[in-house]
């Protein structure tokens, strides 16, 4: 396969969406441990000291732009994939559905228009000031547990980052066993381990991320 069939070809675009969806998951993992430190009870010095890390040490930098590239081609080609499968009156980009398909299986593209709007969102809150503050050049570090403090004390951007988190856990629920099977991982040896798997990451790191907002509005960190 050449590097034009890898991003023109079906089975090219269902690599390239199993590989950048695994490398996601994978940085759902940190991510979520990162932001676990919330709940060190330490009024967010743990927190603080991770992020500081991830923002100023050039490792974490350059796999950032590893990330962005793995974002974006995730959603390029899922957007393609999900007209592709349309203009076959299927829907999904990893297996055939059969009726019995789970409804969110069905609905990959509006999950994850709504996981972009979300991360837009959510950028918009944490990442861009941040950055744009990075080196300190425009001030003091911006302390962001006291940012989410105050972002996460509005009820509707909790609820907003809610309904972010629910998009994602149904997101996950298929797209984790989806990248699999596309690898060709998913197999009758694995298909219970990995299903199990799926279920459970779909269900843990979007909750850690719910818990997050919901802690802060209620003031239990």
């Amino acid at each position: 396969m050449t590097w034009k069939q890898v991003f023109t070809s079906s089975v090219g675009k269902k690599l390239v969406m199993g590989f950048t969806g695994i490398f996601l998951i994978l940085f759902l993992i940190v991510h979520a441990g990162l932001n676990a430190c919330i709940w060190a009870m330490d009024g967010g010095e743990m927190f603080l000291h991770a992020a500081h890390f991830m923002g100023s040490n050039w490792v974490p930098r350059i796999l950032e732009i590893g990330l962005f590239a793995g974002f974006i081609l995730h959603i390029i080609q899922g957007y393609l994939l999900t007209v592709e499968n349309r203009k076959k009156r299927s829907v999904g980009y990893a297996v055939a559905y059969s009726d019995g398909s789970k409804w969110y299986s069905r609905s990959m593209g509006l999950l994850g228009t709504l996981i972009l709007l979300f991360l837009i969102m959510h950028m918009s809150h944490f990442w861009f000031p941040n950055r744009s503050n990075q080196g300190f050049l425009l001030g003091p570090e911006i302390n962001l547990y006291e940012k989410m403090q105050t972002e996460f004390s509005v009820l509707w951007v909790v609820i907003l980052y809610v309904v972010g988190c629910i998009s994602l856990a149904y997101h996950l629920a298929h797209g984790f066993q989806s990248a699999f099977k596309t690898l060709g991982v998913h197999n009758k040896k694995y298909n219970k381990s990995l299903t199990a798997i799926g279920y459970g990451f779909s269900i843990i790191v979007p909750l850690v991320f719910a818990m997050m907002p919901i802690s802060f509005y209620f003031k239990w960190v």
